[in-house]
């Protein structure tokens, strides 16, 4: 017999966000497809979860999640993607190697597109919802997290045209753009900032060493110090819930705020940031 709830493919769910929204949907009495890189073996969060392997960067992850939740909703199809599994790669982009970027925008753009794209004949017959993860940085940029903001943006830019795209079939699509949260993955972040840090040679430290360990110092401080994840998973399941969702729900510590820097002018935009990241000064190193 078909399962009745509504349905639900959250990914990234091993911790942070993912986590806290497949708590939340289950909490709604929403049916979660947990979807995680490496799942624990026996891993078991309630009798409405779904756990499946998938690596958004993996075609034949995403090709097995897709059979199962076929297999599963039959003909009610998929009420629900949320699309949050990332990865937020720091470092100077002039000597950041560019497997490093590539690996960025696999995992933050292109990874996400791939999933939505496989997911859509499920999503077309529920008349389901999508909701894409964003970022801040998609509005404003910060010193070393071109990457990620470089991966944002595409994803912002996505989910206004796939929202456009869908809309014939009533498919409703949302971006979701956290400020600064602390996800309880912030010793991953912190190592990686360690790693390019202790990765550099002499040249690029005496270049990059300082800016770059005081702007992320800054920039940690403030994202252990941010919103709960708990928080945006609460927007996220209004996105997948309302009855008109919002296309763009910003959310979490200083993402209003933010927001409103982005309409400054550049040059003020650019002198806030060198102050709050502790930035050397235009010209202070020719």
């Amino acid at each position: 017999m078909t399962c009745e709830r509504r349905h639900v493919l959250v990914t990234g769910t091993s911790s942070g966000i993912g986590r806290a929204t497949m708590a939340a949907a289950q909490a709604q009495g929403w049916h979660v497809f947990a979807g995680e890189r490496r799942p624990e073996p026996g891993a078991d969060q309630g009798e409405w979860v779904t756990h499946v392997r998938l690596d958004v960067t993996d075609q034949s992850d995403i090709a097995a999640t897709a059979d199962t939740i076929a297999a599963h909703v039959g003909p009610r199809g998929l009420d629900g993607l949320a699309n949050i599994a990332g990865i937020g790669i720091p470092g100077p982009l002039e000597i950041m190697p560019m497997a490093d970027l590539r690996r960025s925008l696999e995992v933050d753009f292109f990874g996400q597109v791939a999933l939505t794209q496989a997911m859509l004949d499920l999503i077309r017959t529920a008349q389901g919802r999508i909701v894409f993860i964003g970022s801040i940085v998609d509005r404003i940029t910060v010193p070393y997290f071109g990457a990620l903001a470089a991966a944002k943006s595409a994803i912002a830019a996505v989910s206004d045209t796939f929202r456009q795209e869908l809309a014939p079939w009533g498919i409703k699509v949302a971006l979701v753009e956290p400020g600064f949260i602390s996800t309880g993955a912030d010793a991953t972040t912190k190592a990686m900032i360690d790693r390019r840090i202790e990765s550099m040679t002499p040249d690029q430290a005496a270049l990059y060493g300082k800016s770059f360990a005081d702007a992320t110092a800054a920039g940690y401080k403030t994202q252990t110090s941010g919103s709960r994840p708990e928080g945006v998973a609460d927007v996220i399941m209004k996105a997948l819930s309302e009855p008109h969702p919002h296309t763009h729900y910003l959310t979490g510590s200083k993402s209003h705020l933010m927001a409103a820097l982005a309409h400054l002018p550049q040059p003020v935009q650019d002198e806030i940031k060198r102050k709050a990241f502790d930035q050397p000064e235009p010209g202070s190193l020719a």
